[in-house]
């Protein structure tokens, strides 16, 4: 039996073994008690509350936004949902970037407020110390490189990130520094299939990828874009498993019809 159905929780540790004995990890995010009941009872390793709740569930253009008090209010609710994950969330912009003592108490915000199990953040070198610094409080941290939403308004574009052989070779650097440091994980986001191979090859942390090919050691998607819901976000890597915009759209204009035709409620359906 594998180790992911053996396990009653999912852990860092377990997500290490997963990793040893070339398990795939399942990560996807999720923002609402509802949903992160489902994909918890479904099997899922990893659920992520992440920032993009700023897009799907707020309407932001990006990450940017969104606050701490509003990710905590997200993971607050997924956790209450959860019986297995292992449960990550987000840190905020402006909210680790620079300050690593601003970083820690982000961090034990969310730890004690959500009761979450991890945090995640973007970045590198540039964000050592804010990670060192939560890492010494005994909070579990994954890392995340590539395409790092976060800094959009820096990137000008959301394409695919370390074509180019220096910043190739910076993330290869990066992810080696953020393992060193005591990360438990890393997430690589649309970078070219072989360089996100060579950095899980190079790793003994797990790596999960988005747009990053098959050679990682797990995979993450949206939730909202993979069931559909947001149509209108279609990236080459995003493989859509239902078509619930539509679906959804059907089953309310039907209860429209019903409800203008006074076929809703019939007899059986009142009391």
């Amino acid at each position: 039996m594998s180790i992911q159905k053996e396990a009653k929780k999912i852990t860092t540790h377990v997500l290490q073994e997963m990793k040893r004995k070339g398990e795939k990890i399942s990560m996807l995010t999720a923002y609402d008690y509802s949903l992160a009941q489902i994909i918890d009872d479904a099997g899922v390793d990893v659920i992520l509350v992440g920032d993009s709740a700023a897009n799907v569930m707020h309407g932001y253009e990006t990450t940017l936004p969104i606050t701490l008090d509003q990710i905590i209010d997200h993971a607050s609710s997924v956790i209450r949902a959860v019986n297995r994950a292992l449960v990550v969330v987000d840190l905020p912009f402006g909210f680790y970037q620079g300050n690593s003592k601003v970083a820690l108490e982000s961090a034990i915000r969310i730890m004690k407020e959500s009761e979450a199990h991890a945090v995640k953040l973007e970045g590198g070198k540039q964000i050592k110390d804010s990670t060192e610094r939560i890492l010494s409080a005994g909070i579990p941290v994954m890392g995340h490189l590539g395409l790092t939403p976060q800094s959009i308004y820096k990137f000008g574009t959301y394409v695919v990130r370390a074509k180019e052989q220096e910043e190739a070779k910076q993330l290869l650097e990066d992810a080696k520094l953020l393992e060193a440091i005591g990360c438990f994980s890393v997430v690589l986001e649309k970078i070219p299939a072989k360089l996100a191979t060579k950095a899980t090859r190079s790793l003994n942390i797990p790596t999960i990828g988005i747009g990053a090919g098959g050679g990682v050691d797990g995979q993450v998607l949206v939730l909202h874009d993979m069931l559909g819901i947001n149509k209108e976000f279609s990236p080459r890597f995003l493989r859509r498993y239902a078509n619930m915009y539509e679906d959804i759209k059907g089953a309310v204009s039907a209860y429209i019809d019903d409800v203008k035709s006074q076929d809703f409620p019939n007899e059986k359906e009142q009391y």
